[in-house]
């Protein structure tokens, strides 16, 4: 018996520490008044079927940083419906909105109008995560009571946000805490040292508040303009050999430049190929393309983009380039979900489609790529996802594709095609859903011509033109209850507001 009850005590404290939970009530811990938790109603959209538009609920969590500010994720907060308000873990629900939202940056504010809703809350404090700090946690409202997780630093870290390929610090962290929804506050004694945007197993992300104060900061002064980023490619130095290639003098540093893309915008290039990068704004590249971070130590250099600087700032950078060391001056272009051939996302905008006799046409985004789940880069098919890597042109910035054919009479022998690019339409070049429909304005005798891009399955498409495709176009949407043939949006928006 003796032996059964230090069996047991053993196994409780064994699951005590693999997951060290704590819960208090509301005058139990000062947290209780900084923290709220947000109900988010958003627009959700099946991107195979863009004219099928549904509501979702989620919830996530926010910490109050100001005078009527709360501070929270930018994710799941596209197409807003409603968001609403909880403090104190229970109780009513206030009716909140957006003040300003950056999905680049994955940052909101949300406020609540009503003055009693502020009554006993309280602005974190923000403070820098060391090493060496007292044990971190965790900190949520779980059924009425702050829940809060114990957590271990791992490191710090550069890597895409959870919104963009812009790559920015990050603070890794481990704990048992499973259901991450953002906006959940990462503490150690009674400074707010970081905010949860992601989790991967036991791992989750935490944006430190450096970056969070550099953004809210410029931004009440007027000057935050979007992040910036690098828009070039460049190499390890780790080989001796390419620097003495170079002719670089002295020990072995800096990063080699190996590819400098067409620019987004109209400034010229002042990069080139085999460029040897070694200063950025005054911090020196190392072989590895690190730079010494005063607050974080050694960090990759795609950091410094976004290190106080936004988009339009300008960086010097020392390079040694044609045998001799040279000084130029780099203007940090600005990140653009829409700068790539394939969008990588389109927030707040309804899913664009044109419809003629069945035939369903699509932009090709990212999000229509991610339709095919977790692991679309693997599932969605291989000729679509070979588009994002490659460049916009200025004859061909977007791509539109067919991607599905609703069966009836009028497109019978074509109904089983689907995600094929279009290449030209009546002899039009077809890059954007407008351009399609002007092109079908303009039929061939009496028909249209749809042609593909090399190396599709099916390389045209005749179909009728008139009365046939007006009354085939009526017929599938009454078949299929569809509103409407199309759904063409306005130019994207911007990513902040």
């Amino acid at each position: 018996m003796k032996l059964w009850s230090l069996t047991c005590l053993f196994l409780m404290a064994w699951v005590w520490r693999a997951h060290p939970v704590q819960t208090f009530n509301r005058a139990a811990s000062p947290w209780a008044a900084s923290i709220v938790t947000l109900e988010i109603s958003c627009k959700q959209y099946r991107q195979y079927q863009p004219w099928d538009t549904r509501v979702q609920g989620t919830q996530k969590f926010g910490i109050v940083i100001g005078e009527r500010e709360i501070l929270t994720t930018a994710a799941n907060m596209s197409d807003l419906t409603l968001v609403r308000v909880q403090k104190d873990g229970r109780g009513k629900w206030w009716e909140g909105e957006v003040a300003w939202i950056d999905y680049c940056a994955n940052l909101a504010l949300v406020s609540v109008k009503p003055a009693e809703f502020w009554k006993g809350l309280k602005p974190v404090r923000f403070g820098l995560l060391r090493k060496s700090e007292t044990p971190l946690q965790v900190l949520r409202w779980r059924d009425g009571n702050l829940e809060s997780r114990r957590a271990e630093f791992t490191q710090f870290t550069v890597r895409e946000g959870q919104l963009s390929e812009i790559q920015h610090v990050q603070i890794l962290c481990e704990a048992e805490i499973g259901g991450v929804a953002g906006g959940e506050p990462l503490v150690a004694d009674s400074h707010c040292v970081g905010l949860l945007i992601g989790q991967g197993g036991r791992t989750f992300f935490v944006m430190p508040p450096s970056f969070i104060q550099s953004i809210l900061e410029a931004r009440r002064k007027g000057q935050y303009r979007g992040l910036g980023y690098f828009h070039f490619y460049w190499h390890r130095s780790r080989n001796p050999e390419s620097l003495a290639h170079l002719k670089l003098p002295g020990e072995p540093r800096g990063v080699i430049v190996t590819d400098v893309p067409q620019r987004p915008d109209a400034v010229p290039e002042v990069l080139k190929p085999m460029d040897v990068i070694l200063r950025i704004d005054g911090f020196p590249i190392d072989i590895d393309g690190d730079y010494p971070d005063p607050e974080f130590g050694n960090l990759m250099l795609e950091n410094l983009a976004t290190r106080g600087k936004w988009a339009g700032d300008r960086f010097q950078m020392e390079m040694w380039r044609d045998g001799m060391l040279t000084n130029v001056s780099y203007v940090l272009p600005k990140y653009d979900y829409a700068n790539g051939l394939v969008p990588i996302a389109t927030y707040d905008q309804e899913p664009e489609y044109l419809i003629v006799g069945g035939l369903v046409f699509q932009p090709l985004t990212q999000p229509y790529l991610e339709s095919w789940g977790a692991d679309w880069r693997k599932n969605a098919p291989f000729r679509l996802n070979y588009y994002r890597k490659q460049p916009p042109t200025a004859a061909r910035p977007k791509l539109v594709l067919l991607s599905q054919v609703l069966p009836d009479s009028y497109n019978i022998g074509y109904h089983e095609y689907r995600g094929l690019v279009l290449d030209q339409v009546n002899g039009q070049v077809i890059a954007r859903l407008a351009d399609l429909q002007q092109a079908l304005q303009k039929p061939l005798n009496g028909f249209h011509l749809l042609q593909f891009m090399p190396g599709e399955s099916l390389q045209r498409i005749v179909i009728a033109a008139g009365a046939e495709e007006s009354e085939a176009t009526s017929r599938v949407l009454k078949n299929y209850g569809i509103r409407e043939p199309s759904r063409l949006a306005s130019p994207h928006p911007v990513a902040g507001r």
